[in-house]
């Protein structure tokens, strides 16, 4: 059997898959992958879309706190669904960060600049509990993720 690079992780994107299912069946809405492409050829893939009614998510499947970098990766998701609010939905969207556990969670809804930036640009910061088998298979793909 082949090993699986450190960076590589199909637990995270199966996890991911099942968040977005559980959001789509909360909000009663379809929602998809979908990449959005700028009439000057600049382009954004969103985890997860409605075109009606217009609402953006990011995913991110992981479990307990934060490292710097992560950090920042949530809030480039966050960046990205703001251009593609302001570029495709001048009107507005609905925006939505969704995350896997209230730990990985709590850094962006607490009283750090992050969390106010997401707040003053209405992007909800939502959590899904994963089930058990996917929480596990989440956390052993952390731990060979040893950066």
């Amino acid at each position: 059997m082949d090993e699986i690079a450190a960076g590589d992780s199909p637990e995270q994107r199966a996890a991911e898959s099942v968040m977005l299912g559980a959001l789509s069946a909360e909000l009663q809405v379809r929602l998809a992958k979908k990449r959005m492409v700028h009439a000057e050829g600049a382009w954004a893939e969103l985890d997860g879309w409605s075109q009606d009614p217009p609402i953006l998510v990011e995913v991110w499947a992981h479990r307990g706190i934060p490292k710097s970098a992560q950090k920042a990766k949530v809030m480039t998701d966050a960046l990205k669904m703001l251009w593609v609010e302001a570029t495709f939905y001048p009107a507005g969207a609905r925006k939505i960060l969704l995350l896997s556990d209230p730990a990985a969670a709590a850094h962006f809804g607490r009283a750090s600049w992050m969390a106010a930036a997401l707040r003053h640009f209405a992007i909800e910061v939502k959590v899904v509990d994963l089930p058990a088998e996917h929480r596990a298979a989440v956390q052993r793909a952390q731990g060979r993720q040893f950066r």
